[in-house]
């Protein structure tokens, strides 16, 4: 080796700000609050972007499951929501909460439970067994999970006569299915409460009990009928549709969404944005192509958008050509309180065009 590059070597070594591969900062799954088994995945590292907090993956309840990227800029919406969530369980300061399935902890995100003061931890294997054995042995306030999966378990614990040594008083919290209505007098026995939680990765939990969680939840009228209303997260539509009863959700006569009688809305939502209060049109160009890609929802932007406005203005139509709805008028949502999702997206969006890429290999030299 010639002395100038072996000059070049040691002074790349020495004062070089690009990290080596070791020298690169790490995610984990302990860091992302989701360090449990699961026999549906396989543990794989992968370069991360610094504009996502964090990745993660949709349940495959529709499709494949499909990637799912958060922005920093999500989090303190993820974090009010874990805080109405759980003052309405009254679980108290830091509850013990045992997750069975440990993706449900992304749809909290782990900086939203570290904010409540929650301790949770996951099933050493996913099974029945090891949940009848983890309940009885960590005495858990809350127990997190699918309602088949938690009845079952209930049920096998009571044939192998370990009911008296499970948890005293437990809050049972459903999710990730539709709720199993026979958990019900089941838990009931057990001296246990049901809480059903609807949500999804794309965008945190969003219902208790059929209860909005978030301020910007629209119920829109749904193609399914009049029955029937489309759930509209910050402007974005989920793409299922509810039943809307009066006389309320079976774990809370006060929640009016039955999130156990979901059904998908046909033909499903498009979005268009009409005005925004950002500056430049190409910005939300940017951001509704990082919104299919990363949540998963079509959202265009109509030729003559209105920039600098004083709200987000979005107009929901049906994705499929117009000679096959009849006499549809686009669904009009305005912010800034019922658009924030999509307008937390768009900042996003703002905040990576601040700065510049700091990897030099992407950078061009003349």
């Amino acid at each position: 080796m010639s002395d100038k590059l072996q000059a070049l070597e040691t002074a790349l070594d020495a004062f070089s700000t690009v990290p080596s591969l070791e020298e690169m900062p790490r995610r984990t799954l302990a860091d992302k609050g989701i360090d449990g088994p699961t026999a549906a995945h396989v543990i794989e590292e992968v370069h991360t972007p610094f504009n996502l907090a964090y990745l993660t993956f949709t349940t495959g309840s529709s499709a494949f499951q499909n990637i799912v990227g958060v922005v920093h800029s999500e989090i303190s919406g993820r974090c009010a929501v874990a805080r109405t969530l759980f003052e309405k369980l009254g679980s108290g300061p830091h509850a013990k909460m045992l997750v069975t399935y440990p993706p449900l902890a992304n749809v909290f995100a782990a900086d939203a439970l570290r904010d409540c003061g929650v301790e949770w931890n996951f099933l050493r294997r996913s099974s029945r067994d090891a949940l009848i054995v983890q309940a009885c042995q960590e005495q858990p306030k809350i127990i997190l999970g699918e309602s088949s999966f938690l009845r079952a378990s209930l049920e096998q614990a009571t044939k192998m006569g370990l009911k008296d040594e499970m948890p005293k008083g437990a809050i049972l919290l459903t999710a990730g299915t539709p709720l199993d209505q026979e958990l019900l007098p089941v838990a009931d026995g057990y001296g246990y409460s049901v809480h059903d939680l609807y949500g999804c990765q794309e965008f945190g939990w969003l219902t208790l009990d059929g209860v909005p969680l978030r301020d910007d939840i629209t119920l829109a009228p749904s193609p399914r009928g009049d029955g029937y209303r489309e759930f509209v997260v910050g402007g974005l539509p989920m793409g299922d549709s509810f039943v809307i009863s009066k006389t309320g959700h079976v774990c809370n006569p006060e929640g009016k969404i039955i999130t156990y009688r979901r059904e998908r809305t046909y033909p499903e939502y498009e979005v268009v944005v009409l005005a925004t209060t950002a500056h430049a049109a190409n910005t939300v160009e940017k951001a509704s192509r990082t919104i299919l890609r990363i949540k998963g929802r079509v959202v265009k932007v109509a030729r003559d958008i209105q920039t600098n406005a004083p709200a987000t203005k979005l107009a929901l139509v049906p994705g499929v050509p117009a000679n096959e709805v009849e006499d549809f008028e686009p669904i009009v949502i305005e912010g800034p309180v019922a658009t924030k999702l999509f307008d937390d997206i768009v900042q996003a969006q703002t905040d990576l065009q601040k700065s510049a890429k700091t990897d030099p290999a992407w950078i061009k030299g003349r």
